[in-house]
């Protein structure tokens, strides 16, 4: 009997133990959740950019350029705009700003942009056919949004082979990826700037629309053409994708229209 009543102690003892070693894994998982889990959002930046609904970019020629493969100069001229100079609200949206301007983005094959604060500079172009977007950006790189705002162009550099060659259609329609990009620091990692291009297309509730998935995660519907914010990044990478859908939420066939990027954020450097 007595050996009975050990073995019971002995029984209960190890299941008091053991719930209360499976509550401290529980609530240390709780806690582990609590810290790492935060929902990435993604809203339309609140403040009003200054709009410039005349503004101009233009660059000579037709649709295609035709140029010598390596360092091609590239002469766009710019109105009603001015390059070089912070846009009005700069600093006060908590977006990431150039200290340089406003300025002009150059995007190759829906490549990452390259940024440009005077209107001719030259670019390193291989030999093949490639897709040219340029468009004119506030100094915290949102693109301006007008039907004379940007200059859309197909290169032809050097004498390209058929593997080089490239069928785009300039009245299809068409996604280009401008931001976030790059590391961002500090202050910079709260508000980070979700910003594209579109040409020959637009987005509505009804109609086509911008699919956004952060790390894999869940999907956003962009279905106005405004500058958006994304909120809640972990440190680190961050992957982030864009798909341009129809009103059935399938991709639309394109060049450009599924991009994805890799963008890294990191907490400010201590001061020693």
């Amino acid at each position: 009997m007595k050996t009975i009543n050990l073995l019971t102690f002995a029984f209960s003892l190890l299941v008091l133990v053991g719930c209360k070693q499976d509550k401290k894994d529980s609530d240390e998982k709780m806690d582990a959740v609590g810290v790492t889990d935060t929902i990435v959002t993604i809203t339309p930046l609140e403040q009003t950019s200054p709009k410039y609904p005349e503004a101009t970019l233009t660059h000579p020629g037709g649709d295609v350029i035709e140029v010598p493969a390596g360092s091609v100069n590239f002469d766009f001229t710019v109105e009603n705009y001015e390059l070089g100079v912070q846009t009005e609200n700069a600093g006060e949206n908590g977006l990431a700003n150039s200290g340089n301007g406003q300025h002009i983005h150059f995007i190759l094959d829906n490549g990452p942009y390259s940024a440009h604060y005077e209107s001719g500079f030259s670019k390193e172009i291989e030999e093949g056919e490639h897709v040219m977007l340029a468009f004119l950006s506030r100094s915290y790189h949102e693109s301006v949004k007008n039907p004379t705002s940007f200059v859309v162009k197909k290169i032809v550099a050097g004498n390209p082979s058929e593997d080089q060659k490239m069928d785009v259609d300039f009245t299809a329609e068409h996604l280009f990826y401008s931001r976030p990009k790059g590391t961002y620091t500090g202050e910079d990692t709260k508000k980070v700037l979700l910003d594209f291009f579109l040409v020959g297309t637009e987005i509505s509730q009804e109609g086509n629309k911008v699919k956004v998935t952060v790390n894999d995660g869940s999907d956003y519907l962009i279905t106005e053409w405004v500058p958006h914010v994304i909120e809640n990044m972990p440190m680190g990478e961050n992957k982030i994708q864009l798909t341009l859908v129809d009103e059935n939420l399938e991709p639309i066939p394109g060049p450009f229209n599924a991009v994805t990027r890799v963008i890294t954020l990191e907490e400010a450097e201590e001061d020693m």
